[in-house]
């Protein structure tokens, strides 16, 4: 049976790249200044998308360690507040067209 679950639902503000020195499980991509030293702040994209690590996944994140702990609407939810945090961090507007752009 296909999996029917909503996919999470990511603005792409980039946020979360923006601040991967701010958790334990993230700081080993800070290139120095809390940001992924992947990520290229004036496209706000990864460089390296199809490959990133598991720990930059949500889907995969949730099937590896989350899954027997909480629904997938939860965890969505969880996240989602993880994401407001780091765009409050920031207060910048981060919604998709709203031609913010990371200074």
């Amino acid at each position: 049976m296909p999996d029917a679950r909503a996919p999470f639902p990511c603005s792409q503000c980039g946020k979360c790249c923006e601040h991967v020195g701010n958790l334990a499980a993230t700081a080993d991509l800070d290139r120095g200044d809390g940001v992924c030293k992947f990520y290229e702040q004036t496209t706000r994209q990864c460089r390296i998308y199809d490959q990133r690590p598991d720990i930059c996944r949500v889907d995969r994140q949730y099937a590896l360690h989350y899954q027997p702990l909480m629904s997938w609407e939860a965890f969505v939810a969880l996240n989602t507040r993880g994401c407001k945090t780091l765009q409050a961090l920031d207060d910048t507007p981060t919604a998709p067209g709203s031609g913010a752009a990371p200074d």
